[in-house]
């Protein structure tokens, strides 16, 4: 006899597209919880710029992480994969279905299909890395990425230094391209899992995020910023919506360039989350206005819930 497996509901797409929203709906139906992957909701001292869920929010269905971890803490996408699997193991002895929501890809996929096995690195190459960032700034080490791993290069946020510097330094150890190390096969996994995206025209996803950078403005964004400022070298907050207040506060623009730099720079955030997403053609794609109801009982025609 086959035991059916448990089923993890993965909510994506970009950001600002009503991921939060539709997951609520979702788990609310199934009455089940919410897993969450955005990385940069982790972090307790980050609120209005990562778009944390509302308290409403988070009162109707249990979330986990979310603010679960401070800006002083080293957690990695292995540290999200392992507790997170855990999570999962723990909610499935309630319930057949559990969500999961949100837009980085890197740690949907760690969950769902396993990481990449990497090896050791000396820690003075990284050390090398960051005198380079500190002293010749991103670009110099964006040329080197870009010739030494174009493919990794690609799929990355290049404007993110910790990504980039993680991809250099497996180079610099190894002499072999990061993407040399990427898995070919996923790991066995005791839960199927079925994505549901979230998407809308360019134009619309782009007027979203405009909105709603406005909004983080309105709700004091710049103030949060502003207290977190004195930490601006730590690995959590090299992150849009900070990293250009941060180039404010040391004179380098105006505060309506910092504000520009950020809807710029999260549009083009969207544009990879949606790249990265598109390669999986297990999603199931629906426009951001669908009915929770007819996404609901498409999916449940498709997959028998």
């Amino acid at each position: 006899m086959t035991v059916k497996k448990p089923t993890l509901i993965c909510v994506v797409g970009p950001t600002a597209i009503g991921k939060t929203a539709l997951a609520i709906k979702i788990a609310n139906h199934f009455s089940t919880e919410i897993i969450s992957a955005d990385s940069r909701q982790f972090y307790k001292e980050m609120n209005i710029g990562t778009a944390v869920p509302s308290s409403e929010e988070l009162a109707i269905v249990p979330h986990h992480f979310i603010q679960h971890k401070s800006i002083f803490e080293t957690y990695t996408v292995g540290d999200f994969e392992r507790e997170a699997l855990e999570k999962l193991e723990a909610l499935f002895t309630e319930t057949e279905i559990a969500v999961m929501a949100g837009g980085s890809g890197l740690y949907i996929d760690a969950v769902v299909k396993g990481l990449d096995n990497f090896p050791e690195v000396n820690p003075k190459v990284r050390e090398d890395l960051n005198n380079i960032l500190d002293s010749d700034g991103i670009i110099t080490l964006q040329n080197e990425l870009k010739i030494v791993d174009p493919k990794q290069y690609k799929n990355i946020d290049h404007n993110n230094p910790r990504r980039v510097i993680r991809a250099l330094e497996i180079y610099r150890e190894t002499g072999r391209p990061y993407s040399s190390f990427l898995r070919n096969k996923d790991a066995e996994r005791s839960f199927n899992t079925i994505y549901i995206g979230l998407t809308a025209e360019r134009a619309v996803i782009y007027d979203r995020i405009n909105q709603r950078v406005d909004m983080m403005i309105a709700e004091g964004l710049v103030d949060e910023a502003k207290k977190l400022y004195r930490h601006k070298n730590l690995n959590a907050l090299q992150t849009v919506g900070y990293r250009e207040l941060f180039n404010y506060f040391d004179g380098k623009i105006t505060v309506e360039e910092a504000i520009s730099e950020i809807k710029k720079n999260t549009r083009r955030f969207a544009k990879r989350q949606l790249t990265w997403f598109r390669k999986n053609e297990q999603i199931i794609w629906f426009d951001y206005n669908t009915p929770s109801e007819k996404i609901l009982t498409k999916m449940n025609a498709k997959n028998a819930l």
